[in-house]
């Protein structure tokens, strides 16, 4: 289940960047987040695959989206210039971020490699 942050939530959930200069991550598991716009193609086709990831992963990792149209600001302070783009963010680590539309195994080898999750 993907759930969907304003500002309000990211900075409770992920990152309070009005708080913290450093990055320090506020949740609890690992988590990936959509940056998308309802407008875009390969955004579309990336909302049935983070669905079944959040199934998949199920209190492992959470799956967030966060519509760029509607929350410009944290769009910009993660500096997306291209959509999807697909923030990654480990528990304990700087988070990485990804861009287009991948297939459903290479999310999960990242969820591997850069969160350490696996099924």
């Amino acid at each position: 289940m993907t759930e969907l942050l304003t500002k309000e939530t990211f900075l409770e959930k992920v990152f309070n960047f009005e708080k913290n200069k450093e990055w320090k991550f506020e949740g609890d598991i690992p988590c990936v987040i959509d940056f998308y716009a309802d407008w875009c193609g390969p955004c579309k086709a990336v909302a049935p695959v983070l669905e079944e990831l959040g199934e998949d992963y199920k209190g492992k990792v959470n799956i967030y989206k966060v519509d760029t149209e509607a929350e410009q600001e944290l769009a910009a302070a993660f500096g997306i210039r291209s959509i999807p783009s697909i923030l990654f963010v480990p528990k304990n680590a700087e988070p990485q971020m990804a861009q287009g539309a991948l297939p459903k195994h290479q999310f999960e080898q990242i969820i591997k490699d850069v969160l350490e999750v696996s099924k």
